[in-house]
């Protein structure tokens, strides 16, 4: 499936990015460039071209492993991706993880305590965290923990010296080079806009994890288990929590595609140095390839995620077999 969803995704972006009003060559050229200079770089570029033929032309070159050049930056989208899209890959799996190590342990708290204290501050923390925007919840957590207590640091990737370049991972090429001061420094940035961007994929994960859990309560099997006089504990973690698991991976792997591609608020927040900039300023000059490009690995990562997510599938339940 994964070669019809890109081919998709590419003619849906390519149409979309070329219907919109606006000359990319007027923009490439200049405010004073003569017409004849607007013609050229329409015609160096391939946009006096058919539609049709522009999008095969693309296609052709993408299957070399060519996402063009970039009108903004001059250079090789490819390029350009390589360099931004690390920080966005470090936050958003940052994110991520924080949603996993805290979201399943609060729905299974909350599933089991039902309709107590714990329960109901659950459910409020999960409604306030679906119903925040991120730019403004990234705002007070700059304002509280940033200005008044000054506990974390401010914007940034990181405040000291970069760790030696290897992944482009700050918090990873921090432990492969034993740079321990900058590993700290970068967890720390990470904090904030990690939370900021989570927070919401985190209520939803304990939403989801209190629901399934509970309906995993209800079934037959559980009962039976309980009458044998199984430990409580057992019966959560080995009989309940593997078949609750299913429909909260599922929204994990989903979540996980969104996070990448709505980091721009929270890495504009923080002055992360990410994929928001480059992005923000190919969509403001019409910037074709670059767009395409983002759009393109964003589609990606999001396949091959929810692949990993279907595949886990068959080690938490022995039923399902590919």
């Amino acid at each position: 499936m994964v070669i019809p969803i890109i081919l998709g995704v590419l003619s849906i972006t390519f149409l979309i990015s070329h219907i919109v009003p606006g000359d990319a060559a007027q923009l490439m050229a200049g405010p004073r460039a003569t017409p004849e200079i607007i013609e050229r770089i329409r015609h160096e570029h391939g946009l006096d071209r058919p539609l049709y033929v522009q999008f095969g032309m693309y296609v052709y070159e993408l299957f070399k492993g060519n996402l063009g050049k970039s009108i903004l930056t001059r250079r090789p989208v490819l390029a350009d991706i390589v360099d931004y899209f690390p920080a966005t890959f470090e936050l958003t799996t940052a994110a991520m993880l924080l949603t996993i190590i805290a979201g399943i342990p609060l729905g299974i708290i909350s599933a089991v305590h039902k309709d107590r204290i714990l329960d109901q501050l659950s459910r409020l923390s999960s409604v306030i965290g679906v119903s925040m925007p991120i730019f403004w919840l990234g705002l007070l957590l700059m304002l509280f923990f940033y200005v008044r207590l000054g506990i974390l640091p401010g914007p940034g990737r990181i405040s000291g010296e970069l760790p030696a370049h290897v992944t482009g991972l700050f918090t990873i090429d921090s432990l492969l080079s034993g740079n321990w001061r900058a590993l700290a420094d970068s967890l720390s940035h990470l904090v904030m806009p990690a939370f900021a961007l989570g927070y919401a994929v985190l209520a939803r994960v304990v939403r989801m994890m209190r629901s399934s859990m509970l309906d995993v309560f209800s079934q037959d099997y559980i009962q039976t288990a309980r009458a044998k006089g199984l430990r409580e504990r057992g019966v959560i973690y080995k009989h309940a929590l593997r078949n609750a698991l299913i429909p909260t991976l599922t929204v994990i792997g989903l979540s996980y595609g969104e996070l990448l591609g709505g980091a721009v608020a929270t890495e504009l927040i923080f002055a992360w140095p990410g994929m928001a900039h480059y992005v923000v300023g190919s969509m403001r000059t019409l910037d074709f390839p670059a767009v395409m490009g983002v759009t393109l690995v964003i589609a990606l990562v999001y396949i091959l995620v929810n692949l990993l997510v279907d595949v886990s599938y068959a080690f938490i339940d022995p039923r399902i077999r590919y």
